[in-house]
């Protein structure tokens, strides 16, 4: 027996370290619930050992009330049955030439694929304490494919591309409950069969859905930087450079290439994790920073600098803010010398939110100031874009610590990572100037 004076054993310290994470997970569970995914994973995932616990986690994502599209390649499995047969592989730009003669391996394989796939999802949980998941699994002839053609003097023969995708099915099937399993199979009118790529019918298929997010799987943890670290937020204009750049077939150029062709036409957001992550995609979608990349829009290109042509139109969208005691008070000359520090978020051209950063380096922090919204948009995510705009302001200045002085707005703070702090947690300057009549609550996060 152990004395009550023990210390705490490893399981005590186990379960206060999952209470907070459980809890902090719970805004993402209630605002994921009843959306729709589509989830894109190649042969290589189904062929792996950790297999199993991939799919133990997309029952978990069903169960949760997430409409689930899984899109699954089978590249291996015809790699490895073409050989088995004699028949060379040959791609072109990532792409399969499928020669006729190859069909029959290619959708043998992909059957195969398809059945181990089946067969996880239905598989009960080892324990026996609680009852067996039952979800089920649905498909269809969900795409209408056409013919690649002739690329760079290469016929493709019959490798394609999708033509239309039956979204109204595929809706019908998610509204019953179903987890609907694709493959990189489509058909002619004619009846002809096509071998597409994972990425094009994962795309195509989260557009015609309207899908909240598209998840790529792939070799990499996430898109790398040039230290190797991985890039956890990117804006379309940004992905797309990066994909340009990306060595010719790589998984970073056609999944990151595809994720901004989905993100433009309106997904909302995308995300490319490590496949060799156990938990990976529970990790990216229910914890604050993710593990992945997460690719979004760019704010229709109205995500700006602040000059000095725009302190009429701050001042207009502040000044309501500062009547109410909302927003301190700033004259106009103030604004006029520290324009350069504020952040402006444009509609049709009009000023319709801002930010400000206020960097203290010798404390290692920043402060974000003035975030305001004209109430006509506050529910279209200007605020938090402005956000993200300072934060990465702030860090590329080396910047690691973010603080906000607030008396209306704390939960819109809290939801977005911050924690509550006290003054003597600002830089010694900022206390010199905290107005305690004012008394405003102070949180802090960490970048």
């Amino acid at each position: 027996m152990v004395p009550s004076s023990a210390p705490a054993t490893n399981g005590t310290n186990e379960l206060s370290a999952f209470v907070p994470t459980f809890r902090a997970s719970a805004p993402y569970i209630h605002a994921f619930r009843g959306k729709t995914f589509v989830v894109a994973f190649g042969g290589e995932v189904v062929a792996d050992p950790t297999f199993p616990n991939f799919i133990a986690d997309l029952n978990l994502l069903a169960s949760l009330g997430i409409r689930l599209v899984l899109v699954h390649g089978s590249r291996p499995q015809v790699e490895k049955l073409l050989a088995q047969r004699g028949m060379e592989s040959r791609l072109h730009r990532g792409v399969r030439i499928t020669e006729e003669h190859q069909l029959g391996s290619v959708i043998g394989a992909t059957a195969r694929a398809r059945a181990r796939i089946e067969a996880a999802l239905s598989r009960a949980p080892r324990t026996g304490s609680v009852a067996p998941m039952r979800n089920r699994v649905t498909g269809g002839n969900f795409i209408v494919a056409k013919p690649l053609g002739v690329i760079d003097g290469v016929d493709m023969k019959y490798s394609g591309e999708v033509r239309r995708i039956d979204a109204d099915a595929i809706t019908d099937c998610l509204h019953e409950g179903d987890i609907v399993l694709m493959s990189t199979l489509g058909y002619s009118p004619s009846g002809d069969t096509f071998n597409l790529t994972v990425e094009e019918v994962a795309t195509q298929t989260a557009i015609a859905l309207k899908a909240t997010k598209l998840i790529f799987l792939l070799d990499t943890p996430g898109v790398l930087d040039e230290g190797g670290e991985v890039i956890s937020t990117l804006y379309t204009r940004e992905a797309s450079a990066i994909a340009q750049r990306a060595p010719q077939a790589s998984d970073v150029q056609l999944f990151l290439s595809a994720a901004v062709r989905a993100c433009e036409r309106g997904v909302s957001r995308a995300h490319l994790i490590g496949r060799h992550i156990d938990g990976a995609i529970l990790q990216e979608l229910f914890t604050r920073d993710g593990v992945g990349t997460m690719i979004s829009v760019d704010s229709l290109d109205n995500l700006r600098p602040a000059t000095i042509d725009d302190v009429g139109a701050l001042l207009s969208l502040i000044e309501p803010l500062e009547r109410q005691g909302i927003l301190v008070p700033r004259p106009r000359a103030l604004i006029e010398r520290e324009i350069e520090r504020f952040f402006l978020a444009e509609h049709d051209g009009q000023v319709i939110g801002c930010a400000a950063l206020y960097p203290f380096p010798e404390a290692d922090k920043a402060e974000l100031a003035c975030l305001a919204v004209n109430p006509d948009y506050r529910r279209e995510g200007y605020g938090e874009r402005l956000m993200h705009a300072v934060e990465k302001a702030a860090r590329a200045q080396g910047i690691s610590t973010l603080f906000v002085l607030t008396t209306r707005t704390a939960q819109w703070f809290t939801e977005r990572g911050f924690e509550p702090a006290s003054v003597t947690d600002l830089p010694e300057k900022k206390q010199a100037l905290y107005n305690y009549e004012r008394a405003s609550h102070v949180y802090i996060k960490r970048l």
